[in-house]
């Protein structure tokens, strides 16, 4: 069977294809409307919304870090300031060969070796038009030599700025502090409007804890930059005068302290090549007037930048001259607490003013043929309270121990400001530790070991066993025994000046009250007595403030860290150096009108009365204009 083939609709067909080209052309003018419109709006009604767009892609906003307060003494010298420097700087974008430049910069001694790891790791993250800082801080001869070799390093140049200066190095490292690098906490607990364009912060010290003072605000000022961001010179200033006027920044308050620095010359001289620790105060305001911790370190190396083995070699020093003694160190505080434990034992009843103890060289509890040893290995004799206190009879003090108890140790050493911070305005301060019965307690899981024992309330009664106090603490308490129980909160800060009107805003006295010890004749004998150690017949400073030209009164303290068996005795030249008793010392002067307030601690210094007490002494001495260098 054939099939035909139908036979073609041209007619039909042609309608077809008409009406699809009307069609497609009927939507290609609809979007092409579409696309006219969208232009119009944009050209015409949305105009000027776009050219401020546009603008916003040329114009950046640069960040301008505020200038950092200074920090003075209270005399107006200068302890922290801000000096122009050159910073060396390595553009990525301009240098063929990131890692070959930086090994011919350590060869020229400009970056260390051991920190091109870090700097090739910044060139190649980030933006490669933006610089690397290699150093924050160049010496003259540094500029002079790399001005020589400059052409040989492409990309390499050093820009003006301004760092933070310690012009006395060491002298003020703990208590001013110092300023370091932003890290990434710093980062996340910082304003970061304040500190757009801030590269540092303070790390420790009045540095720190003053640093929303010092640091100021941030400015801004209009940049030109092209399309990848990159700055570029304005040919016109058209565009930057149709902008807001940039801002200047807020330059950082100036703090005045209360630190003297000759004070604080003569007690960091005092302790050069000792490990330890003095802290000088004004009782009757708690302003402190020396503080310095040893050894010591330069603040400056922090500020300018220092290589990896420049921080190791500090950091494991082995005398810890970053850790600041003076508010953190902790240490027993030996005899330094007898006048106030005889002031607690009055009080309670726990002795008087007549009972007297026949001192044989030591003591021991009932039923237990333990020994607790006085200093004096053949004794004292008979000596009452007074005579406890000036001559430092440990055998007294055990013997009233009992009656006294721990938990009233513990209720007035706390009223003395021991065992809890001070609230100096320094941050980082240690607690201490004061002992009762109820923190024992609290602090030993093993049963028998939370008891506690009649031998533990003996050595506590001359400052061992669990006691701690910090050299801050110790020179507050000895402030309240010169003003005969009244307390003021130690502070380092005095006056904050505004930097643009000069004026001083004073930081005023706090008082903490009072102990509660009312009985005058309880004053006068403990207080005489402490006069007596250093200037009566038989202290145990004597020595120290014989033919003094001023009344003075003190408390020697020898704080064993290392036990010695019952039948051996102290020999120190048969012990090694950091096994040492450590020696500690508190006064204050004048005697009938105190203006000045001590303690001092050195490390494994063995003797309380011929180690730390010549040191309190000639802090005194200077204070009060007596000396060798006083003036006429």
């Amino acid at each position: 069977m054939n099939l035909l083939s139908p036979i073609k609709d041209h007619r039909k067909e042609r309608h077809l294809f008409i009406g699809r080209a009307l069609l497609a052309s009927g939507i290609l003018f609809i979007l092409l409307g579409l696309v006219i419109v969208r232009l119009v709006q944009l050209q015409v009604f949305d105009h000027e919304l776009f050219a401020v767009k546009s603008q916003g892609n040329r114009v950046r906003i640069q960040a301008v870090p505020p200038i950092r307060g200074l920090v003075f003494d209270r005399n107006g010298v200068v302890i922290a300031e801000n000096l122009p420097a050159y910073q060396l700087e390595l553009i990525p974008e301009q240098v063929s060969d990131v890692s070959d430049t930086l090994t011919r910069l350590a060869a020229l001694g400009l970056i260390a070796s051991a920190d091109i790891p870090r700097f090739e790791a910044q060139s190649g993250s980030g933006q490669r038009f933006k610089p690397v800082t290699l150093r924050l801080r160049m010496t003259d001869e540094e500029i002079a030599s790399f001005a020589i070799q400059r052409p040989r390093f492409p990309g390499v140049n050093f820009q003006p700025r301004l760092v933070r200066h310690y012009p006395h190095d060491e002298l003020f490292a703990h208590a001013v502090g110092y300023v370091g690098a932003l890290n990434t906490s710093d980062l996340q607990r910082l304003d970061p409007a304040r500190y757009a364009g801030s590269s540092h912060t303070g790390k420790t010290g009045v540095e720190s804890s003053f640093e929303d003072d010092l640091h100021g605000n941030a400015g801004f000022r209009h940049l030109i930059a092209n399309a990848r961001g990159r700055q570029i010179p304005a040919n016109t200033t058209e565009l930057l005068d149709s902008l807001p006027m940039d801002e200047t920044p807020d330059p950082g308050s100036n703090i005045y302290l209360s630190l003297d620095i000759e004070l604080q010359r003569v007690a960091f001289d005092a302790l050069e090549g000792r490990r330890g620790s003095i802290v000088a105060l004004d009782p009757t305001t708690g302003e402190i007037l020396a503080l310095v911790s040893a050894p010591s370190f330069d603040p400056n190396l922090f500020a300018v930048g220092m290589s990896t083995a420049q921080y190791d070699e500090l950091q494991n020093n082995l005398d810890r001259p970053l850790f600041n003694r003076a508010v953190r160190g902790t240490y027993p505080p030996g005899s330094t607490i007898k006048p106030m434990l005889s002031l607690a034992a009055l009080e309670t009843g726990a002795t008087n003013l007549t009972r007297k103890t026949v001192c044989i060289g030591y003591f021991q509890l009932e039923g237990n043929e333990h020994r607790y040893r006085d200093w004096k290995p053949q004794g004292h004799g008979p000596v009452d309270l007074h005579d406890a206190i000036a001559q430092s009879c440990d055998v007294y003090f055990y013997e009233i121990s009992g009656d006294l108890g721990i938990d009233n140790m513990h209720e007035y050493l706390t009223r003395f400001g021991l065992g809890s911070q001070t609230g100096v305005d320094v941050l980082g301060e240690r607690t201490g530790l004061v002992p009762s019965k109820e923190w024992k307690r609290n602090n030993f899981r093993d049963h028998d070991n939370k008891r506690w024992y009649d031998g533990e309330t003996v050595i506590a009664s001359i400052g061992q066993g669990f006691m701690l106090a910090t050299p801050l603490q110790l020179a507050s308490a000895v402030g309240t025994l010169a003003l005969r129980g009244s307390r003021f909160r130690p502070h380092m800060v005095a006056a904050i000046e505004d930097p643009l009107s000069r004026e001083k805003t004073l930081v005023e006295p706090v008082w903490l009250g009072n102990v509660g010890i009312g009985n005058e004749l309880y004053w006068d004998n403990v207080l005489e007595a402490m006069h007596n150690v250093m200037q009566g017949p038989q202290g145990t400073a004597r020595a120290v403030g014989f033919g003094a030209p001023y009344e003075m009164a003190g408390k020697s303290g020898t704080a064993q860290i290392v036990s010695i068996a019952q039948d051996a005795e102290y020999n120190e030249d048969e012990i090694e150096e950091r096994q040492r008793d450590h020696a500690l010392f508190i006064s204050f002067a004048p005697y009938d009108d105190p203006r000045i307030a001590v303690a001092v601690i050195v490390e494994n210094g063995s003797s309380g009365s011929n180690i730390a007490a010549p040191i309190a002494k000639a802090v005194m001495d200077k204070y009060l204009k007596y000396g060798d260098d006083a003036p006429e």
